[in-house]
């Protein structure tokens, strides 16, 4: 018995493009920066979606409990949008579910997530429920691991959300690079995924993380009086092209397999910088980052959602045979590289 995805779904915040974004609010904000005015046309981004609209409310002052009261009233709504959304693909009733996951890194509130949705979308008293928080980017692939491994293990049918509100942390006006790259980088979304046992869709076959913690500096996410702030060196791609092909070639030889056997790819677009990097050093083409690219230019980084949502991505492209593989790896604090190995069936 193993667990598959057999449905995944999302769900956005209102658009908001990118060039009237910074037309909008975060030219005046940057003080017409160049920097800042580079860094936000070559962040391959033509539109982000925004919880808070910064043109209409401003959060750069306000304090982290504020930003936690709107984390719990726009979290949970979005959150049952992309699990309904994953349910009716995968035909999965929400009575069928036995344990929900849940990622996220941009808020807290007590009762959780988990519960909240669970208690919107009328779940059964008896789920199992996992939250998972602060990892990041990367969320989405240990959370998917956890979800199936319940499925092989002990049959559950299981759904993993990852829902991030990183509009909320809209930090007070700064010349700081870093910042400024994370603004024009980061988004809002929530991204589902139905896991069953046995069931047709994309079979996860196999997990491999790694931790460099020499590095972990180079990408932090504290908490502080004015919401979460984001340390996001320059240096995290470097460190990226030193791991990303021994990571990806370890989980692939345990099943006997090479780079050339992966059908798709489904890398987090981190930015255009880690698709690169990504790229070039596993030898991919145009056409097997095209569905990162997309996601990219599409919706911008959504933290822990955006490996699901390149996986809708894929899945909408509907061209891949059964029996092929594919390959998820997503990027974040540690700094930490996860991949996960795939199979159509």
């Amino acid at each position: 018995m193993t667990g598959s995805i057999a449905g995944i779904g999302s769900s956005f915040p209102p658009a908001l493009d990118q060039q009237e974004a910074w037309d909008g609010f975060f030219a005046a904000h940057y003080g017409d920066s160049r920097l800042a005015r580079r860094v936000w046309h070559t962040a391959g981004i033509d539109r982000r979606h925004s919880a808070v609209d910064p043109r209409v409310e401003d959060l750069s002052g306000a304090g982290t409990g504020v930003r936690m009261e709107r984390f719990a009233e726009l979290a949970v709504p979005l959150a049952c949008d992309a699990v309904a959304a994953a349910l009716r693909v995968s035909g999965v009733d929400a009575n069928e579910i036995e344990l929900l996951t849940v990622a996220s890194c941009t808020g807290y509130v007590t009762p959780g997530v988990d519960i909240l949705v669970a208690r919107e979308l009328g779940l059964r008293a008896s789920v199992q429920r996992l939250h998972i928080g602060h990892m990041g980017c990367y969320a989405a692939i240990p959370a998917l691991a956890a979800t199936a491994d319940a499925a092989t293990a002990r049959g559950k049918v299981g759904v993993t959300v990852c829902v991030e509100l990183t509009s909320l942390h809209l930090q007070p006006p700064t010349d700081d690079l870093e910042q400024i790259v994370a603004h024009a980088l980061f988004s809002d979304a929530a991204a589902a995924a139905v896991i069953v046992p046995d069931a047709p869709g994309l079979e996860i076959v196999d997990v491999v993380a790694c931790t460099d913690t020499s590095t972990s500096e180079l990408m932090t996410w504290r908490i502080t009086d004015l919401g979460f702030r984001m340390r996001l060196s320059p240096k995290v791609p470097a460190v990226l092209d030193g791991h990303v092909l021994a990571v990806t070639v370890d989980l692939l030889e345990r099943h006997g397999l090479h780079i050339d056997d992966v059908a798709r790819w489904a890398i987090h677009p981190g930015g255009p910088r880690i698709i690169d990097t990504v790229a070039r050093r596993l030898g991919l083409d145009v056409d097997d980052v095209s569905a990162s690219r997309d996601t990219l230019r599409r919706h911008g980084n959504c933290s822990s959602a955006t490996t699901l949502l390149v996986l809708e991505e894929l899945s909408a492209r509907s061209d891949i045979g059964a029996g092929q593989y594919v390959v998820a790896m997503a990027f974040g604090p540690g700094l930490t590289l996860y991949t996960m190995l795939l199979r159509t069936r």
